[in-house]
């Protein structure tokens, strides 16, 4: 029983040491700052799905990373209301506002025109149903109080927005307005 025990350790520590470097399983999913001064300037935010990061950059550059989760595990572009997919592409933030079940909500202008003319094209194909609806209410929100462990453990569970732990959604918040750029991508 010792020898099983010992082998099967060593088997599976090999299989993670075997594992794709480039997953986000492997990377700190903590947030990381250039300082503690906050950001300078304009402030721009990119969202990479497949590095489960949402990292702001300002006048002077990189300023911070946080970690994210999304909708579906597919991390797939959306395609209409109801696919729990999270939309890629070009958006601002449109407003904001304390939310009552998720700490902070930041609200995105999806769907943009591009968002339609990709969800159209999708019909005409055949991808999606023609009773199909686009969607919307998609934004950068916290998580369920005292659940911010969904986000440590790339658990995807929303409808199709981004989300943080709280005390990082309360500081982006606080720093982020109307205006601000917001590229999503794979």
């Amino acid at each position: 029983m010792k020898n099983w025990f010992v082998f099967t350790s060593v088997l599976l520590g090999s299989s993670l040491l075997a594992a794709d470097a480039n997953s986000p399983f492997l990377k700190s999913h903590k947030r990381t700052h250039r300082n503690n001064a906050g950001p300078v300037g304009t402030v721009t935010i990119v969202i990479d799905k497949s590095d489960y990061e949402l990292s702001v950059y300002d006048s002077k550059g990189w300023y911070a990373t946080y970690p994210v989760v999304f909708g579906n595990s597919s991390l797939s572009d959306k395609k209409m209301e109801g696919d729990k997919n999270t939309p890629e592409g070009e958006f601002r933030i449109t407003a904001k506002r304390v939310h009552e079940k998720w700490c902070r909500f930041l609200s995105l202008d999806y769907p943009t025109a591009a968002d339609r003319e990709k969800f159209n094209q999708r019909k005409q194909r055949g991808e999606i149903p023609q009773s199909a609806s686009i969607g919307g209410g998609i934004g950068i929100h916290g998580t369920w109080p005292h659940e911010d462990f969904v986000v440590d453990r790339y658990k995807n569970w929303t409808l199709g927005c981004i989300s943080m732990k709280n005390d990082d959604v309360i500081e982006i918040y606080g720093f982020t307005g109307a205006g601000n750029k917001v590229s999503i991508r794979k």
